[in-house]
């Protein structure tokens, strides 16, 4: 009794977690679920799991050969991978600025990156739409990529990281004659790979799933990202089958799944040691 109630409070929390992950991925169930199905069962009224009837291969087959699938995912892969190189570009030197070097309106520095979280992109999208315009960017890949290379998030969680980085490795660093650049890259990069991959999930994630953006800044289906593919691909080809519209779906998660759990360790590593709780 005495090891039951030792274990109770453990147990129950594991429970309640389990229970709120069950809820969060009872979506993703339905969606793999339904692209197995043939049309006939998903608007059964008899729910079932596992469809009496796979419709698997046709459901999948026609994701992929009835709109340019694998262009829509290349062209998700080119921008969000572009996206965050050029993101840890800006972050990294930023993040150390203003971590370990001391300068006059450093705190006022960090002070408008914190406030450049409160602002969505969305407030902003109409000027940003107007000066592309004006640069005749729009249509292409730098009316994607261009608006969103630095990050306020991103300085903010490198700094955070790099203000537990002990100043005696950087004031070794310079007495071995390094420049404060060749530190950031040759120094706080390789410590800081935890809060990298961190910031990767989050930031590959977030601009893989957006639709917002590309629907504005883009028309030209050779530049679709993922979600404006599923659109397109419903609009033209699915309509209301959900089948192969769901199988275009699962084909578009499955790669942030897989991204994600090669990254998890790391990822909760750059988390703990961010200060970010």
């Amino acid at each position: 009794m005495k090891i039951f109630v030792k274990f109770a409070p453990g147990v129950l929390r594991h429970m309640i977690l389990l229970s709120f992950a069950a809820f969060a991925l009872l979506p993703f169930a339905v969606m793999i679920s339904t692209s197995l199905k043939p049309a006939s069962e998903i608007f059964s009224v008899n729910f079932q799991w596992w469809p009496s009837t796979s419709a698997a291969i046709d459901n999948y087959t026609a994701a992929l050969t009835q709109a340019p699938m694998g262009l829509y995912l290349f062209n998700g892969v080119v921008v969000t991978l572009a996206i965050f190189l050029l993101q840890a570009l800006v972050a990294l030197p930023a993040a150390y600025a203003l971590a370990k070097l001391r300068f006059v309106g450093r705190d006022a520095a960090f002070g408008l990156v914190v406030f450049c979280l409160l602002i969505p992109y969305h407030a902003i999208a109409i000027p940003l739409f107007v000066l592309l315009h004006t640069l005749g960017l729009l249509n292409g890949y730098a009316a994607l990529i261009l608006p969103f290379t630095i990050s306020a998030f991103g300085i903010f969680l490198m700094r955070q990281f790099f203000m537990s980085v002990p100043d005696d490795l950087v004031d070794a660093a310079r007495l071995d004659g390094l420049s404060e650049f060749a530190i950031v890259w040759r120094v706080m990069l390789p410590s800081a790979i935890p809060a990298l991959t961190a910031f990767a999930i989050f930031s590959v994630i977030g601009h893989w799933n957006d639709y917002f953006w590309p629907l504005v800044a883009v028309s030209d289906d050779r530049y679709f990202t993922p979600p404006l593919g599923i659109v397109a691909f419903r609009n033209a080809e699915a309509g209301n089958d959900y089948g192969p519209l769901m199988a275009a779906a699962t084909v578009v998660v499955l790669p942030l799944v897989a991204f994600f759990l090669l990254a998890q360790r790391r990822f909760i590593e750059g988390i703990g040691f961010s200060g970010v709780k």
